[in-house]
């Protein structure tokens, strides 16, 4: 018997041995390392988490202390408590507790069992929570609190792919170390998977403006950040390219709300490039709904507790992402480029939204130009053990998309004209412990042009200090 056959043989041993015992050692590493676009999806470290016979138990609770110096009454329902960047209605300074600042709080379980050779089955639930008011996330029950409320009134609320749902994460499938992992269910996007990576503050809300506003991660819209009945393949090559595909099945004969995204990778020596492609149909912005759309609900037999007005848009998206890692600094830079247009497939009033809200006012004419939104960012990491510092700087910039008297505009006159949004931000994370970390940290945003149209202020600096532990 040859050298090589022994080594073979041992090495076949190790792996039954390791299948028995449930160790997975590749797979909790692959299951516990960020993955998404902010921080409502970043999982904890490898060395965090109960495991037993390939079943992981996992979770966060983030909490801190925040200051702003425009900002709306802290909702008990959006994941980030407050808005954090300048928003329409922001009037007053706020200080309050805020939850899932760094990482979004939340309960996980993870799983994978060998089923021949290097072949797995797995699978992955997640249950979003707020600690300071113990509810769901649930973005658009902060959206119809605000229902027909004048702007000054307002306390936070915002559009997210969270919207109550028991669970944010959960999906099943199979992986192999060499043909790839294909899952199905509900998922993130390839867009929010890479903004995960490619973030200089890896999604955390209070600092980065990619994982507060889910824009860039749902190819123009946040309800597409995490995607239901989405099939997905992801593929290694020699660990030096990766292949993503996604497909989201909705309405399949009119192709409504259907999703198509695809990636292409490369890693060398330290630098991590991507690109990416990302169709929807059907893509929805959320927002609260006047008093006049308040009032005609009644009309189609809706509830302003259960109902969402919805701007309605076709969205093709490109994105080239990378960072480039030396031994103790990380430097990230990023560009994407939105494309909307009018829906091919228009909605009506009484339609459904996610989380099993209703549409209470549809637009399905708001881009009788195309807009473009151009999202770009830059940042660095200094990882100075056990502290890490971050610096970034986030961009929107929108050419003016508007019609007749407001073509061609570069003022806040009209949200049809070119503006642009600005974001920085600087933070520092002390690991304390295995599972307790102390940061703080500020972001300053402000708005021009057609992006500041409506809004009672226009700039917002944040600061946040908080905790965040982990099981």
């Amino acid at each position: 018997m040859s050298y090589r056959s022994n080594i073979g043989r041992a090495v076949s041993a190790a792996r039954r041995l390791a299948a028995a015992r449930g160790i997975g050692v590749f797979a909790l590493a692959f299951w516990n390392l960020p993955t998404s676009s902010n921080a409502a999806d970043s999982q904890p470290t490898s060395d965090t988490g109960l495991s037993y016979r390939g079943i992981t138990l996992y979770g966060v609770v983030d909490l801190g202390v925040q200051y702003q110096t425009h900002g709306a009454p802290i909702s008990d329902y959006f994941s980030g408590g407050s808005g954090e960047i300048i928003q329409r209605y922001d009037v007053q300074s706020i200080l309050g507790v805020t939850p899932s600042n760094l990482t979004q709080s939340k309960l996980g379980l993870s799983g994978i069992e060998p089923i021949v050779d290097e072949l797995s089955a797995v699978f992955k639930v997640e249950t979003y929570f707020n600690p300071q008011s113990g509810q769901l996330v649930d973005a658009l029950k902060s959206l119809t609190l605000n229902n027909g409320k004048p702007l000054a009134e307002q306390s936070t609320n915002l559009d997210s792919s969270m919207a109550g749902q028991v669970f944010q994460q959960s999906f099943a499938g199979l992986q192999s170390r060499q043909y790839g992992t294909v899952t199905y269910g509900r998922q993130n996007s390839l867009l929010a998977d890479g903004i995960g990576v490619h973030d200089p503050n890896a999604g955390a809300q209070a600092f980065s403006l990619l994982g507060l506003s889910g824009t860039a991660a749902g190819g123009g819209d946040t309800e597409d950040r995490r995607l239901d009945s989405a099939l997905k393949y992801e593929v290694y090559f020699r660990d030096l390219i990766r292949l993503g595909a996604l497909y989201r099945f909705k309405d399949a004969n009119e192709g409504s709300n259907t999703v198509t995204q695809a990636s292409l990778g490369v890693e060398h020596f330290g630098l991590s490039v991507d690109g990416y492609y990302a169709r929807a149909k059907d893509g929805v912005a959320h927002s609260t709904l006047t008093a006049a759309q308040v009032t005609a609900l009644s009309a189609f037999g809706l509830s302003s507790s259960q109902s969402v007005a919805g701007t309605v848009s076709d969205n093709t998206t490109y994105s080239v992402m990378s960072h480039y890692q030396l031994r103790l600094v990380g430097l990230y830079a990023a560009y994407e480029r939105v494309r909307y247009t009018d829906s091919s497939v228009p909605l009506s009033i009484g339609d459904d939204a996610i989380g099993g809200y209703k549409l209470g006012a549809v637009d399905n004419n708001a881009f009788l130009r195309p807009r473009i939104l151009n999202i770009y960012w830059a940042g660095a990491q200094m990882d100075l053990r056990p502290v890490q510092f971050v610096a970034a700087y986030y961009g929107y910039h929108q050419g003016d998309y508007g019609i007749g008297a407001d073509a061609d505009c570069s003022t806040g006159v009209s949200k049809t004209c070119s503006g642009a949004l600005d974001d920085f931000s600087v933070s520092a994370n002390w690991r304390v412990t295995r599972r307790f970390t102390i940061y703080s940290g500020a972001m300053y945003s402000r708005v021009r042009g057609g992006l500041a149209n409506g809004y009672l202020h226009t700039t917002d600096l944040t600061t946040t200090t908080g905790w965040r532990f982990t099981i």
